[in-house]
């Protein structure tokens, strides 16, 4: 949740964007994910490529969508 904050939330509540938050958000789950799965890819025997590819989308997908949320939360604090 810090991570989100300071690199996709709070960045995109200062220009208000929801293009940016949306993006960024996108951004942020693809590399977090993509450290987990791809260390697997390259150390677990027989680990499948299809798993790969579809838990970094999901974590595109969630992280995006966490992100816009906060984004919502804030423009409502704000």
């Amino acid at each position: 949740m810090f991570g989100l904050l300071v690199f996709v939330i709070v960045p995109s509540l200062q220009t208000g964007s929801t293009k940016k938050v949306l993006i960024l958000g996108a951004l942020f789950g693809l590399i977090t994910y993509a450290t987990y799965d791809l260390t697997n890819l390259a150390t677990v025997k027989d680990w499948p490529w299809v798993v790969t590819v579809v838990d970094l989308l999901w974590g595109c997908i969630l992280t995006a969508s966490v992100s816009y949320m906060g984004f919502l939360a804030g423009k409502w604090v704000k």
